[in-house]
């Protein structure tokens, strides 16, 4: 698998399990302190070629991914779950955890941002669907970004991230089966 954009990730081990998954360029961030000189970069590569945000399914990651989001509208984004990013020791969740199938399977499914775009679900339909409130909210949200690869989101989170990705009522109502059926287990 060969990518024409440059994926942006947090570190070099993120670089190193990249590479052993697809054939692509990377531009790492150094941690959630992103210079302006980055970001700058990430703009020109945004331009140029493309870029897909690749982060750790984490509060950093999430962190990254907003600063980026909000510097350089309209790249593409790619989420691990946070299982596919578990280390087998100890450490913390990353993209460097990954299998090589985890990261193609991620890639495979890219969102693009459309900032400018309406809305597509309600709140009212989120709330109908026990995502927003509720004692197993938080259950039903980490089984609808599962199966959606959106990432894990809170409740606020969630509406901007269907509504900014464009998830379509048809792809909600699929993944509210999956978490209807998959919810109790």
């Amino acid at each position: 698998m060969k990518l024409r954009e440059v994926i942006v990730v947090e570190g070099k081990d993120d670089t190193k399990r990249i590479n052993l998954a697809v054939n692509a360029d990377t531009l790492e961030t150094r941690g959630s302190a992103i210079s302006d000189e980055t970001l700058a970069q990430i703009e020109e590569l945004h331009d140029k070629r493309g870029v897909i945000v690749f982060t750790d399914p984490d509060f950093s990651g999430e962190k990254i991914r907003k600063i980026i989001q909000e510097a350089v509208p309209g790249v593409k984004h790619a989420f691990l779950n946070k299982r596919d990013a578990t280390p087998d020791h100890k450490g913390s969740l990353g993209v460097e955890h990954a299998s090589p199938e985890a990261i193609r399977e991620a890639l495979r499914n890219l969102y693009t941002e459309e900032p400018d775009a309406l809305p597509v679900i309600s709140q009212q339909e989120l709330l109908e669907a026990n995502l927003i409130s509720g004692p197993r909210a938080k259950i039903r949200r980490r089984l609808l970004g599962e199966y959606l690869r959106i990432g894990y989101v809170n409740g606020k989170q969630l509406y901007k991230r269907l509504n900014l990705f464009q998830i379509t009522s048809a792809q909600f109502k699929e993944a509210l089966d999956y978490v209807n059926k998959h919810e109790k287990e």
